[in-house]
This record gives C-alpha cells, structure tokens and sequence, in this order.
C-alpha cells in the first residue's frame, strides 16, 4: 500500500478529501442553530393523525405568546403548512442570496417546499439525495435570524426526511403525535423506537381526535376512543403534552387558512390547542434546564 504525503493528506480525515461546499454548508448550519434557543420536531409514525395542524398551532400558539417562532415544513412531497396559514406566493431572497422566509403575523416565520414551486399542484419527484440536500439548504440557506423555536414538521414515517432532520438538528426535541385507536398506536410506537435508536430527545407525546366535541351540545363523543395516547406516553416513560379533540372548528379554521388558535371564537380545540404551546414550551423550558444541569 502506498503511503500518503503530509500535502495529499492534509485537510482530510481518514484518509478522505473534506468537500469544500459541505463543510461551508456545515458551518452555516452550525451558526444559524446556535441563534434557535429550541428545536421542535413534530413528527408520527403514521399519516392521516393531523400532525401538520399541530405543528402549525403549536408554532401560532408560541408566536402569540409573543415567542419569535420560525415554522420549517421539510414534508417535500405533500406540504400542507402554507394553505394552513392562509400564505401564498413564492419565497423571496435578499441581496446576500439568502431566502427571506414567508411572515405571518410579527412573530412567525414560514418555510416551506410549496412557497419553492411555480405551481403549488406541481408533484415533486425526488429521491433521498435531493430530499436531504434541500432540507439542509432550508436551515443554511433561509435567513432565520434569533428565534426562541423552530417547529419542524415532517412527513409520517421513518424515512430520509426525519434522519436528515436529527442528523442536521441532533439537539432537536421530539414533539409525537398519534390518534387514541391502536391502528395508529402501532405504528407510533414503531416511531418512538426510531427516536430511542437515533438517541433522540423525545420531548412528549401529543394525542390529536381525541373525541369529538358536539356542535350542538357541547358534550364529548368518545369517535375515536380516548387515552390511547396518554397510555403510550406512560408506557414509554414520557410526558404526555396534550389531548386535542376532534372539532368541526378545525376544518373551518383549516379552510380559512387561519390558524385554529387564531379564531375569534372560543372552541374546544382552540382551549387544547392553546393548552398544548403552554405545556411545550414549558417541557422545552424544563428539557432544557435539565440539560444544563447534567453538563455542569
């Protein structure tokens, strides 16, 4: 075997060649996190559980608070935030090629795939590779600025999207959302097990339809069952943040484009809603503080 040069390997680590562009990349992610006090990342096993609606009150809930929120939606093939929040349009870039991202209000920040297509119905036919290229460039590249949260919302499942989010964020803090019936459970529980495997902070579990709230009465129906998700929160050691129920104001909110803990009318899943950014930002706060405590 041929040994390498002090010259041909400098610069290098075992023996490879450091890309330029990556390692540029790398420390422009670094620097942009370090200016994000919290991490949030909204993730589920499966999809239909309404994950994207709690990733975008969550974020609505924190920036009426009067936190600074950016809301990055990294699912490339069916991205939903933008219609949730009623924004249209592409996104801009600024002088130094940094893309502004989209405002909603004064204390939120929205980055999504759709605001990148000419044609919001324009089907996205990428692969691994490209998929975590562009979830990369939408933290090196989007001008963020100093945020309290980033709330991150990704597609359902184990795939590249939610590995090339821990692995570009691995301080990030999982927010998990499930449905109470056990067809939904199972497959959580399969993507709790991806989080304990990747070693991430799994910051609580989140039950979405948690019963149906009556219109007409006001009294709950049990649609979907209730407390599955508590139960797997207890089963696994974790904080349950929240149960959000079922509520015919949370299509109309969806339709308008308004955030349901934006509506002018008290609702039930306004008060959960609203409840569920109290308690994650409270276990942010707390995850946070335990950290510190550890490292001293």
């Amino acid at each position: 075997m041929t040994q390498s040069c002090g010259s041909c390997s400098s610069g290098s680590k075992g023996g490879e060649k450091t890309d330029p562009k990556l390692a540029l990349q790398n420390e422009l992610i670094s620097s942009t996190l370090a200016r994000i006090k919290y991490k949030l990342f909204v993730m589920s096993g499966k999809g239909g559980v309404g994950k994207s609606s709690v990733a975008v009150n969550i974020a609505a809930a924190l920036a009426a608070k009067g936190y600074k929120v950016g809301l990055m939606d990294v699912d490339i093939h069916g991205p939903s935030v933008p219609r949730l929040l009623g924004l249209h349009g592409q996104l801009d870039v600024d002088r130094g090629s940094l893309i502004l991202p989209k405002r909603h209000g004064d204390n939120l920040h929205v980055v999504s795939m759709e605001s990148l297509l000419q044609d919001p119905d324009q089907a996205v036919l990428w692969r691994g590779p490209m998929k975590t290229s562009a979830i990369r460039q939408f933290i090196s590249d989007v001008q963020w600025g100093d945020l309290d949260f980033l709330v991150v919302d990704s597609p359902p499942g184990t795939g590249d999207e939610p590995m090339t989010v821990l692995r570009t964020i691995p301080e990030a803090l999982c927010v998990v959302v499930t449905t109470p019936q056990e067809v939904s459970l199972a497959d959580v529980r399969k993507a709790i097990n991806f989080l304990q495997y990747a070693q991430a902070n799994i910051l609580g579990v989140v039950e979405n339809m948690s019963g149906l709230i009556c219109p007409h009465c006001g009294k709950g129906i049990d649609l979907f069952k209730k407390g599955g998700g508590r139960e797997l929160a207890e089963q696994y050691g974790l904080e349950f943040l929240g149960a959000v129920p079922l509520d015919p104001a949370t299509v109309v909110a969806g339709d308008r484009g308004v955030p349901v803990v934006l509506l002018e009318e008290d609702t039930p899943a306004k008060r959960a809603l609203l409840e569920l950014g109290d308690n994650v930002a409270r276990a942010a706060h707390d995850s946070l503080e335990a950290a510190s405590t550890i490292h001293k």
